[in-house]
């Protein structure tokens, strides 16, 4: 068995993170409104910030829960949850401001009820 308690507060975490994002990326409408000014340049390096600490944590979450907690919901991608840290970290430079977009807008909303979901299961 793992501990309720350390697991509850890394979704809590990345609950924190999925909120920040859909509010940087609120008055994003398209890939090119990150990548055509300062400010949204600045959008995209935060979003990408967020998004790797929220792999990070869905790993340490899966190792900490002995990777039971997670294959309860498979609704999720989870390997691609964690995947996109590596791919942020390992080849930031080619980040690709369509994708983050997409990620955006199609995948962090699912993820979030998704972690909400899971928060209350826990209690």
């Amino acid at each position: 068995m793992y501990d309720i308690l350390i697991a509850y507060h890394t979704l809590e975490l990345v609950q924190e993170s999925l909120e920040k994002i859909h509010l940087r990326f609120s008055d994003i409408s398209c890939p090119d409104d990150f990548l055509l000014s300062e400010s949204g340049m600045m959008k995209l390096d935060s979003i990408c910030m967020k998004l790797t600490a929220i792999g990070e944590s869905i790993k340490n979450l899966d190792k900490i829960t002995n990777k039971e907690l997670l294959v309860q919901y498979p609704e999720i991608p989870w390997k691609h949850v964690m995947g996109i840290r590596d791919i942020i970290v390992h080849h930031y430079f080619d980040v690709d401001a369509d994708e983050i977009y997409r990620i955006c807008k199609e995948d962090i909303l699912p993820l979030h009820q998704m972690i909400k979901r899971i928060m209350n299961d826990l209690r």
